[in-house]
């Protein structure tokens, strides 16, 4: 099976596979409600490969989820394939990190693609905040998509991603502007799998987002943002956390998985609820 026929299976897309803005609202929908974002991997010591075969592997033929560079790197060439133009980007986290996310490094990886000579923004892998529509590059004013509204403004010669949350705008992560060499990923993704600082070595991190609604787990506590504005959050157990797991963000629990979730059951919060 080629590419584009395992992945359309694996998120269920039956539609045209022409390159056009509605394939493109199609798939962006699609791929964060069927594909979870994780790192459980990091916390079993395991390494990130980038390789098309192993991400495939991963995200396709094992039904698991991944975080950014797995994700995109799979979403950049589905949409390659179709016959879309596509530059690869690397932008910095600034989401719930206060004023010391300046100094983070550049770590994530996001896509902007160009429809009939408008650029648009595309990110299937950003955890509880993803993009579930692309967005307007090159716009400034607020834009709706089937969860947050989003804005995209010039930062000097980068570009600051913000989601409405409630009254507040809450920065995502800072653009910055030259397309990435693979090699510039592999480093990011050294970094953020390996470093012991990284806050994928120490929590684990799951994130589904439907039409319906967002679903985040954060070590032991499960947050629901329904697209009505509604939202709910509880404590799970060890038990719980394992059902989650394989109910609400469909992953293949393995037994081995068992210490990581223990630990994450045994969490204790010592700042205030997110």
């Amino acid at each position: 099976m080629d590419l584009l026929d395992a992945y359309f299976a694996r998120i269920g897309y039956t539609g045209p596979r022409t390159p056009t803005l509605d394939t493109l609202r199609a798939l962006q929908q699609l791929h964060p409600a069927v594909i979870p974002f994780e790192a459980i991997d990091v916390l079993l010591d395991r390494p990130i490969l980038l390789e098309p075969a192993a991400v495939d592997a991963k995200l396709i033929e094992a039904g698991r989820g991944g975080y950014c560079f797995e994700q995109n790197s799979l979403f950049l060439r589905v949409l390659r394939a179709l016959g879309f133009a596509v530059e690869p980007l690397i932008a910095q986290v600034q989401w719930m990190a206060g004023p010391e996310a300046l100094q983070r490094p550049r770590t994530h990886m996001v896509l902007r693609v160009t429809v009939d000579g408008q650029p648009w923004l595309c990110d299937v892998g950003f955890g509880s905040c993803v993009l579930t529509a692309p967005i307007r590059f090159d716009l400034a004013t607020p834009q709706s998509t089937p969860h947050e509204r989003f804005r995209i403004t010039p930062q000097g010669n980068e570009h600051l991603v913000e989601a409405l949350l409630g009254d507040d705008w809450l920065p995502v992560y800072l653009i910055s502007p030259a397309p990435c060499r693979d090699g510039d990923y592999v480093m990011a993704n050294y970094y953020s799998s390996t470093y012991p600082q990284s806050h994928f070595r120490h929590d684990l991190i799951v994130a589904r987002s439907t039409p319906e609604a967002r679903h985040a787990l954060l070590r032991n506590r499960l947050t629901i943002r329904r697209a009505d504005g509604a939202s709910e959050r509880r404590f799970l157990t060890a038990d719980e956390i394992e059902r989650a797991l394989a109910e609400v963000f469909l992953l293949p629990v393995a037994p081995d998985w068992r210490p990581v979730i223990e630990r994450a059951a045994a969490a204790v919060w010592d700042e205030p609820a997110r």
